[in-house]
């Protein structure tokens, strides 16, 4: 066409002039454009074949209308707004345009008659380019000057322009590549790699080179962000980089033009776009030249390597005609898995993993085991998989990587451990990889976590020794690198800590380990952090060498393990560290500082500690005089974990010998710390910093000394150091009590600083009265007479205090002092009475005590009096802080006496009318000062308010109820504000719950049924609805109610606790449905637990049992204590039993399906687990009045879980009361219609007659009555129900027949033969898999009703059995490990002798779908028998379906091809309509879809339109997809998968048969790998962009329009 228009203006004029000046003198339009290049390119292939007319003019007209029209049009096109998108039909009109301008320009330059034109245009362009270039905004002034360069560049002469050549190439590489940090826009540097640079590269030569030396040079940007420009240019300039293969070419020839081969920066460019998770277009490009690069070298047939940059190991690239099948099968299958990765689809990913596996094969060689490729390679493989969105793809490609050395042994390579403390230790950050595999049980560990600990042992006895010690300390460093989460971080540190031991870490190592513990403090979950702390000690044990380290660096490393949480003296870490030091203790670096101090004969260790306590007791050089600040804990907490180290150490190696050994030793450790005690009380003037380090020292050694957890063998040389410790502290009593006396009484403390110090002498002061007590108590001794002084001073200056003196800091300091003592002395008598004192002095203490004035706040201190105060009170946190802590000891003082004079609390003001004990004797008044102390003081402090609360409230409920009401409130208020406070939340929600819920409270509101009565239950339902977000709060309630409401047996507790019978109910139904990442936590969390006295940290973090299941497991542990004989406790049962009943009901009623373990399934277990439990203590009377909701129980729609015990607990009333077997009679009498396959419950049930009427002496009138509804049932339509029936009928009839009843001889030959031909069922269909399977059933085969009857089975056996998730099986352990409440030793714990607990779920599973509402009835219904059955024919059992399809339509009025398009797989209803419609549309036979229920969604009517009205419509459920797909086959169906695998076939290729199912697959998973094995055949949509997938809907659509099309056109063909 373009040559006719062309042909037709030249035959106007031979002229060119007249021609090329025509179309040149208007304004430029795309149409005149074009038609100037249509006559400019025939001019030119007439000037080449010779035949062009006027030879002078020609070059001139071409000269003229490049200079005069084409380049002014290119010019001023290019002004297009900088900015914003250029893609509207202007912008595609003007790149119209300069496309026509630009190649007219080219064959201008060609026809111009000489070079000239062409360089000049060029460097015309090459300025406008630069200019453009270096200024922002100017896209279109770049696009100008492109189109200019890119169509006289070809014409530039190779040799003589070649100077003009590099700079052009340069130019269009800097800014290809954006060179500038501003850079041009992406879509200049796009147009100058797409037009420039493919034209400058049939340029060849200089400019070709320029450009290579621009991409390779050793100063050129590197980075992730130069991959993408760089990838972008390499695949314009491909074909011109890589040799061309083909035709034979000269040497010369072939080394003129770079090799890109050969070059390890063009390789390294390439894996860098092979990995870049967030571009997949960057990633084709790589692949393209990946594959281009192996063409290339595979037609050449010529060798070739690339050296990698370091200059040693395998080439980067390289090829060997002699082993080209190899290299060819290595790439081939290297570029499918990279392609294939592209899906993201796990189940497509799968199949094509073993490939990899070939790849590692392939690489290493088995001659001499070294690397044939370089690992780069497969790790390119492994970082796209790691990088992906899909955390599936993601774990598996982890677990891939970790598996690589349990089958083979590959080379060393430093890529691989770069790899590994890169990437791979990146995608183990991630916490969702730990997650158990399906089938594992809970607590048994990630197999993840234990594939890395195998992996990391591996790989670090491969590593040669000089590299092991650099990757470990790279790996450690790593671990400091990030903020890890609990999980990963606990792997990671057990692996570390299973590596074999050897000398690999130094100081540099123990420091970064230290680093990595300070990593673990952030995780929140305790006994995570405190496992990983184990793990990383035992790693420095394992990995330190220790001639590298000083005992100093140890002890700094052991400081940052957190004791409380990890590292308790008595724990085998404990153990495992003293046994460690001993073994290496002559070893560890001396310090170069270190001087002799006379123990050359001791140990370094024991000359270490003892060197250590010298140093820390010495007065320090920077003493502060009386007014400096307390001293840091830190070093007395260093010095004694060392000095018990030691002693211990000391104890192993003296375990055979004299144990006078320890005591001596011990004694050397701290005489200097004994010796200054004893001073304490005579040295007036020792240095107060040496006073607080020794006492400070002292406190920690005691406390570290406790036992954390201790097996048998270590009680002994462990109570001994104790012991001794305790004997040595006791010997220097009389001192420290003298030394804290003065202090706190002779107003020594006067400054804020001194605060500190108070609370130390207290703590010492309470640490040995405990002393004291736990020897023996004796008046004389030196604690008694401290304490009456004390208590006497304490009260003397508060008095002194209250009369009105001027509030110095001294005085004020003295008065916090005095208070706090009051309130440690009242602490220690509450706990121990033996302390109480004289009479005579205890009334004048309680007087003083009562008449407190509550709540009053501390006058802040005059500053003229000491200007230091400011400087104290900010270190101190201020004086509100201060006046706290005093509000706080009064409230400890005031609780002290409430509980000892509880009695005296009268239940009004009125009755005293001169009260003796004010605070006592006034309650209300003390009360309203509670509340008021609840608003002063902060969060952390209210604890002895609640305990004055608690035992104010009961005596005022009565009386003050709406004052009461306020108190619950506001305590209540504070309990959750504090919800994400994890130090004092608990124990305030546990003082808060003793307080609210006591017994005598619960008793008096229920009693007067008041608002204080629904103020109760009001916080008790937000209590439980706070535990759905904090674990563990239902706990406390749940604990503390139970216990208190079992303490007493009488019948007023219980009577009590049926007020709140709402509570049990709550407890028995209660459990969240957690979130993915909390059931993770948990799991690990009993991993860790049930590693026990393997992870120290088991031994010293108590268990809490705040998990869920502790709520129902003491729900349930309380009601079996219940003794259904006692009145009260019957009445309670039968209150709960009768809520739970109805709680039943309404959930049965809320929707007409559940799914499988969602929250109303579980509810609905929990409901009949709990009945199970009571069932033994309901009598007849009762029963009467529950069976019929038990019954009709049984013909709701139940998971399989709920209908074994609604069936068990039917077996166990109709053995206990046969008297209810007319009741059950009547249960299959209720017409099929109503019952559908529901009837199996009832057949179960009565498989089991022979429990049922085991008390009964005459059994023929029950027997007969059996046999007679079961015969009735044998012929039900429904398969399961004949499967079921036919159960019940063997088990009845081997009754009869053990019994001889004659009156059935009549029906034995029918019974028989019909037994015997199911028996004998021939072929392997699934009529005679289910027979087998049923009987094999663990309900039928093994379970026994009566003898299985224990806990074990009713929490843990049969919901494992059912198929609940394990969230819901609750093992025995956690019934005995619970021991706040007792259970009775005669109920049933034991298992039956019927082996229930070794079975393992099977596949027959009961899934009865019945109906609570009419709307059910059209749906189609399915058995609840087995997996194996086929659901769609139960509507039209004895009708072909294809058949009904027909039928359908032609009443229809319309038309169906032979489509069947199956959609079970897909999950959102806006798919599913729009797949709808569109099959009605083109006239599909039908549509298989997973739940016929989406059908009335809106989203779905949105987009269907009305068509499921006139579209035949078939439920198939997913698990019934293998069964389906194979009797359509049978039928003669082609099974079509629209699917992207290895083997699919072009959809323009494929010819559909007339009978044809297609399988769409699940819009985020596509179809799953069985089901692709069903598939005949797969089709994939043949694509262009970068984009991976269609929309499920629209593939769908597009292949059947094309089967319909494709149908069509035979039709067409059939008619002519």
């Amino acid at each position: 066409m373009e040559w006719v228009l062309a042909d037709a203006l030249l035959s106007q004029s031979r002229d060119p002039r007249v021609l090329l000046g025509a179309l040149c003198c208007e304004e430029a339009s795309a149409e005149r454009v074009e038609t100037l290049r249509f006559l400019l390119q025939r001019l030119e292939d007439e000037e080449a074949r010779g035949g062009g007319g006027g030879a002078g003019a020609l070059p001139e007209a071409a000269r003229e209308v490049a200079a005069g029209y084409l380049v002014p049009l290119l010019r001023g096109l290019r002004g297009r707004p900088a900015g914003g998108a250029d893609t509207g039909p202007a912008a595609r009109q003007r790149r119209r345009v300069m496309r026509a301008a630009g190649a007219a320009l080219h064959s201008c330059a060609r026809l111009a008659g000489g070079p000239h034109l062409a360089a000049a245009l060029a460097e015309e362009a090459l300025r406008d380019l630069l200019a453009a270039g270096s200024a922002p905004g100017l896209e279109g002034a770049v696009e100008a000057a492109v189109e200019v360069l890119a169509a006289v560049g070809p014409c530039l002469r190779p040799r003589e322009d070649a100077p003009l050549l590099e700079r052009v190439a340069r130019a269009a590489l800097a800014l290809a590549l954006g060179g500038d940090e501003a850079g041009p826009a992406e879509g200049a540097a796009a147009l100058v790699a797409g037009r420039l640079l493919p034209a400058l590269g049939r340029c060849g030569g200089a400019a070709l080179r320029a450009v290579w030396g621009g991409l390779v040079a050793p100063g050129s940007p590197e980075g992730p962000g130069r991959v993408e420009p760089k990838l972008l240019v390499l695949s314009a300039l491909a074909e011109k980089l890589l040799p061309e293969p083909g035709a034979e070419r000269a040497t010369a020839a072939r080394d003129a033009g770079p090799d890109a081969r050969r070059c390890w920066r063009f390789w390294r460019t390439v894996q860098a776009g092979l990995t870049r998770a967030e571009d997949a277009l960057t990633r084709k490009r790589a692949r393209y030249l990946l594959q281009r690069a192996v063409e290339v070298s595979a037609e050449l047939g010529a060798d070739c390597a690339c050296a990698p940059q370091e200059g040693t190991g395998p080439s980067l690239f390289w090829w060997s005609e002699k082993k080209k099948d190899e290299l060819l099968k290595f790439w081939e299958n290297y570029i499918l898995i990279m392609e294939t990765l592209e899906g993201n689809q796990i189940h497509v990913i799968k199949p094509v993993l073993p490939k990899l596996n070939n790849l590692f094969e392939y690489a290493v060689s088995e001659e001499n085991g070294c690397w044939l490729f370089h690992p780069s390679w497969h790790l390119c493989i492994y970082k796209r998989m790691f990088e992906s969105e899909n955390k599936i793809l993601t774990k598996e490609g982890v677990t891939h990587f970790l598996e690589l050395y349990e089958t083979r042994v590959l080379p060393f390579s430093a890529e691989f451990s770069e790899f590994i403390i890169g990437p791979l230790m990146d995608a183990l950050s991630e916490s969702s990889l730990y997650s158990r595999s399906p089938g594992q049980l809970i607590g048994s560990g990630s197999p993840l976590g234990l594939k890395l600990q195998k992996f990391l042992v591996t790989y670090i006895s491969l590593l040669p020794e000089e590299i092991k010690s650099s990757f470990l300390l790279k790996f450690i460093q790593k671990m400091t690198s990030r903020h890890w989460c609990a999980i990963p971080i606990l792997f990671l540190c057990k692996a570390l800590a299973n590596i074999p031991r050897c000398k690999a870490l130094g100081i540099e190592g123990l420091l970064a380990l230290r680093d990595v513990l300070q990593c673990t403090m952030i995780t929140h979950q305790i006994l995570l952090r405190g496992a990983a702390q184990c793990y990383l000690l035992q790693a420095a044990m394992n990995l330190v060498d220790v001639e590298k380290v000083s005992l100093s660096d140890v002890s700094s490393l052991v400081m940052s393990v957190r004791q409380e949480e990890s590292f308790g003296r008595g724990t085998s870490l404990w153990t495992e560290l003293c046994d460690w030091l001993r073994v290496n203790e002559s070893c560890f670096r001396r310090p170069s500082t270190c001087s002799s101090i006379g123990l050359h004969e001791t140990s370094s260790l024991n000359a270490y500690v003892k060197n250590l306590v010298q140093e820390y007791i010495k007065s320090p050089a920077w003493e502060g005089g009386e007014n400096c600040c307390m001293p840091d804990w830190l070093e007395a907490k260093l010095v004694a974990m060392m000095v018990l180290l030691a002693i211990d150490v000391e104890g192993m190696k003296s375990q055979y010998s004299e144990k006078r050994r320890t005591q001596n030793v011990l004694r050397i450790f701290l005489d200097p710390l004994l010796d200054a005690l004893v001073k304490f009380g005579t040295n007036a003037y020792m240095p107060l910093l040496k006073t607080d380090r020794c006492l400070q020292l002292l406190l920690k050694l005691l406390h570290t000394c406790l036992l954390k957890g201790s097996s048998t063998q270590d009680v002994a040389p462990t109570d001994e150091v104790c012991t001794l410790l305790e004997n040595f502290v006791m010997s220097t009593t009389e001192s420290i009590s003298e030394f804290i006396l003065r202090r706190l009484t002779m107003k020594e403390l006067s400054s804020v600083s001194d605060l500190d110090r108070c609370h130390l002498y207290l703590m010492v002061l309470t640490e040995l009265i405990n002393l004291h007590l736990k020897v023996g108590w004796k008046r004389g001794n030196p604690i008694w007479r401290v304490i009456s002084p004390l208590k006497n001073a304490s009260i003397r200056h508060l008095q002194e205090m209250d009369r009105g003196q001027e509030p110095t800091l001294g005085r004020q300091i003295q008065r916090v002092v005095s208070m706090a003592a009051l309130a440690t002395v009242c602490e220690a008598i509450d706990q121990k009475p033996e302390l109480q004192l004289d009479s005579q002095d205890a009334g004048a203490t309680e007087r003083f005590l009562s008449s407190l004035q509550l709540n009053q706040t501390l006058q802040k201190p005059h500053t003229e009096e000491d200007g230091s105060f400011f400087e104290e009170s900010s270190s101190s946190q201020g004086w509100g802080k201060i006046v706290a802590q005093y509000i706080h000891d009064q409230w400890v003082c005031l609780s002290f006496l409430l509980k000892k004079y509880h009695t005296l609390i009268p239940a009004s003001e009125d009755e005293i009318l001169e009260p003796i004990l004010p605070a006592v004797q006034m309650p209300v008044r003390t009360l309203q000062s509670a509340l008021e102390a609840l608003t002063i003081l902060p969060s952390d402090q209210v604890l002895p308010v609640f305990h004055c609360m608690k035992i104010l409230v009961p005596k005022l409920l009565t009386s003050s109820e709406s004052l009461c009401i306020v108190s619950f409130d506001m305590a209540w208020k504070i309990i959750a504000s504090l919800s994400n406070t994890q130090l004092i939340f608990w124990s305030n929600l546990k003082a808060f719950v003793q307080f609210v819920f006591d017994p005598k409270v619960l008793t008096i509101a229920a009693k007067i049924k008041g608002q204080a009565y629904f103020k109760i239950k009001e916080i008790m339902y937000r209590i439980i609805e706070m535990s759905t977000i904090k674990t563990g709060v239902f706990n406390i309630l749940i604990s503390y109610c139970c216990k208190s409401w079992i303490v007493s047996a009488s019948n007023v507790s219980l009577s009590t606790a049926k007020n709140y019978s709402e509570l049990v109910y709550e407890a028995c139904i209660f459990g969240t449905v957690f979130r993915r990442d909390q059931r993770l936590i948990q799991d690990v969390q009993t991993f860790i637990e049930n590693l026990g006295h393997e992870c120290a940290a088991n031994m010293v973090i108590e268990n809490t049992k705040r998990e869920d299941h502790y709520v129902r497991i003491c729900a349930v542990k309380f009601l079996c204590l219940l003794d259904g004989s006692n009145m009260s406790h019957k009445l309670f049962m039968e209150d709960l039993a009768i809520k739970l009943l109805e709680k039943d009901e309404l959930v049965s009623r809320s929707r007409a399906r559940h799914y499988v373990n969602s929250q109303q399934h579980r509810v609905k277990n929990r409901i009949w687990q709990t009945l199970l439990v009571l069932l033994p203590r309901f009598d007849q009377n009762f029963l009467n009045r529950i069976i019929d909701k038990i019954f009709q129980a049984g013909f709701i729609s139940n998971q399989a879980s709920i209908k074994y015990f609604i069936e068990w607990i039917i077996i166990l009333i109709l053995h206990k009361f046969p008297q209810f077997l007319p009741k059950f009679w009547d249960c299959f009498s209720y017409g099929e219609e109503n019952l559908k396959t529901s009837i199996c419950t009832f057949l179960s049930a009565l498989s089991h007659l022979d429990i049922i009427t085991e008390n009964i002496p005459e059994k023929k009138l029950i027997l007969k009555q059996a046999l007679i509804i079961v015969l009735h049932w044998c012929f039900n339509h429904n398969f399961s129900i004949r499967l079921y029936a036919l159960v019940a009928l063997k088990k009845i009839w081997s009754m009869c027949k053990t019994l001889h009843i004659e009156e059935l001889d009549a029906l034995t030959s029918i019974i028989e033969s019909s037994l015997n031909q199911v028996e004998n069922t021939h072929g392997a269909g699934n009529a005679k898999k289910n027979w087998q399977r049923i009987q094999e059933h663990f309900f039928f085969a093994t379970f026994h009703p009566l003898k299985d009857y224990c806990l074990e089975t009713i929490f843990y056996i049969l919901p494992r059995l059912s198929g609940l998730v394990e969230d819901e099986w609750i093992a025995i352990g956690k019934f005995t490990r619970f021991t706040d409440i007792p259970l009775d030793a005669g109920f049933q714990w034991y298992l039956s002798p019927t082996q229930l607990c070794e079975l393992k779920p099977g596949d027959w599973s009961q899934q009865d779908i019945g109906s609570n509402s009419g709307e059910a009835d059209n749906e189609s219904e399915w058995s609840d028998v087995q997996k194996k059955i086929i659901p769609w024919r139960n509507s039209v059992p004895d009708l072909d379906l294809e058949l009904v399809f027909q039928d359908r339509a032609a009443k229809l009025g319309k038309s169906l091809s032979r489509l069947i398009v199956v959609a079970s797989l897909i999950d959102k209803p806006t798919n599913l309509g729009g797949l709808c419609r569109t099959c009605e549309v083109f006239g599909a036979s039908a549509l298989v879809v997973g739940n016929l229920q989406c059908i009335r969604d809106k989203q779905f009517q949105h987009l269907s339109v009305s068509a499921e009205q006139w579209l035949p419509l078939v439920e198939v459920k997913p698990p019934q997809l293998i069964d389906y797909l194979q009797q359509k086959k049978a039928e003669g169906y082609t099974i079509v998968g629209v699917e992207q695998t290895v083997k699919s076939l072009d959809l323009t290729q494929y010819c559909f048969p007339e009978k044809s199912l297609l399988l769409l697959g699940n819009e985020r998973e596509g179809i799953p790998a069985n089901l692709i094995q069903q598939v005949d055949v797969c089709v994939e949509i043949p694509q262009q962009g970068i984009t991976r997938s269609l929309n499920v809907h629209v593939s769908g659509a597009l292949l059947v329009w094309e089967y319909t099309r494709q149908q069509l056109l035979k039709q067409g063909d059939a008619g002519s």
